[in-house]
């Protein structure tokens, strides 16, 4: 039997877009809160009620998506917000991919506006192990506020393979994957986390960092709590 995975041919409502919806801190060139220069990366950081995931954006390599993340970032729009989806092979011993997908959840309803979608055939970055990713319908240009950390090779979601546009990379978690694989084997009912695991808040880091330079004490102290 064919299943659905992500919107297209392949789990159920699939790391669909809502229609309605890790070592090191420092940028390598300096943003801004109004967004990120061409050649920066900016990192940010997931705080869960599991604990905490720090991602770094490729703004030089995926500057449409990055962007768009960053904007709802900057507007708090993560603020209590959730994991709400795991792909793992223990409940789904077929699935080619494993990840986890987090927003504002296709049943919440909104009307965000979708983006273009920057191919891992352009972009260069790939779906491995950590990479971060957007979430969308079967229209490769329908990706808004959702998105997900893969687990292992998932290499699958990428441009020119089964499903042909593929999903856009635009990062990758440089610290918190003990965080992520806890997400990941949490609870759940089919693909459905229960209960949901909780994002506290999403933040740019990268910009406390730039203020330095910082002694190796001073960044052990920044990375303590992340």
């Amino acid at each position: 039997m064919i299943r659905s995975y992500l919107g297209i041919v392949v789990l159920g409502a699939a790391l669909a877009a809502s229609s309605t919806a890790t070592v090191g801190l420092a940028a390598t060139t300096r943003t801004s809160h109004a967004g990120v220069r061409s050649g920066s990366t900016v990192d940010v950081a997931m705080t869960t009620s599991l604990g905490t995931i720090v991602v770094r954006l490729e703004a030089a390599k995926a500057p449409i998506t990055t962007k768009n993340f960053l904007r709802y970032v900057d507007a708090k729009t993560y603020d209590d917000t959730e994991f709400y989806r795991t792909v793992i092979k223990k409940n789904e011993p077929a699935a080619p991919f494993e990840v986890i997908q987090g927003g504002l959840n296709p049943k919440a309803g909104n009307t965000n506006a979708t983006i273009a979608l920057e191919p891992t055939s352009k972009t260069h970055l790939s779906n491995t192990d950590g990479a971060i990713a957007m979430a969308r319908t079967s229209d490769p240009n329908s990706a808004t506020t959702e998105f997900f950390l893969d687990l292992g090779d998932a290499r699958y979601l990428n441009a020119g393979g089964p499903l042909g546009a593929g999903y856009a990379v635009f990062g990758h978690v440089i610290r918190g994957m003990a965080v992520v694989r806890k997400i990941h084997e949490a609870p759940s009912q089919g693909e459905q986390l229960l209960p949901a695991i909780r994002i506290v808040t999403v933040r740019r880091i990268s910009t406390y960092v730039e203020r330095g330079p910082f002694s190796s004490k001073e960044r052990r102290g920044m990375l303590r709590d992340v």
